[in-house]
């Protein structure tokens, strides 16, 4: 296993993340890309089973990874009736997260961004645009924009091929509208899009 978590996590993280794989009897696989999640925890006949998705880089990796470690965690300690992403989980992440927090593990670019989102960390990375944007520096390039990066009025398609034009921003959101049913979506300012040129 640790070979294997030597693949995708940064080296100096594989001993200490092992320990907490290894110390809880966690099933860990690592799956095929999913759109809607970067990982997941739920309990396979009694056992915990978590899932993260293989194409992550490491930094983001490393963070779903604790992230669904956490769940278990919180879910053991305080009872299978707090809320998924509740103060009790929050806590979880937070103390399982403070070893990791370090400029052996983070680049130094990376580190003050981590220890901001985990003042209060949220249910997703993706949620807290700043840390989307500065782990997406460690993605392999791409064709996508994020939506803030486009222009106002671009067409813009998403991961299941709906094209969309963007309008205007509300407090930190995105209102765009669907060409083909004329709906209005929102969508989180660093949402990963494919420009379409009109």
């Amino acid at each position: 296993m640790k070979e294997i978590l030597s693949n995708y996590i940064p080296k100096r993280a594989v001993d200490p993340a092992f320990q907490l794989i290894a110390s809880y009897n966690i099933h860990l696989k690592i799956v095929n890309e999913r759109k809607t999640r970067h990982g997941d925890y739920r309990e396979v006949n009694g056992a915990p089973q978590i899932t993260v998705n293989a194409n992550l880089n490491p930094y983001r990796f490393l963070i779903t990874l604790v992230h669904e470690i956490a769940h278990f965690m919180a879910f053991k300690k305080y009872g299978r009736f707090i809320k998924p992403h509740g103060k009790e989980w929050k806590y979880t992440f937070q103390q399982l997260m403070l070893p990791f927090i370090n400029p052996s593990i983070f680049p130094s670019r990376l580190l003050p961004i981590i220890a901001n989102h985990f003042k209060n960390p949220s249910a997703s990375s993706d949620t807290d645009a700043r840390l989307s944007v500065a782990l997406k520096a460690y993605d392999p390039e791409n064709n996508k924009n994020y939506i803030f990066e486009i222009p106002l009025g671009s067409t813009f398609r998403i991961y299941n091929g709906k094209v969309f034009k963007k309008g205007k921003k509300r407090i930190k959101r995105y209102e765009c509208v669907e060409i083909n049913t004329g709906k209005i979506y929102i969508f989180q300012p660093n949402a990963e899009v494919e420009l379409v040129k009109t």
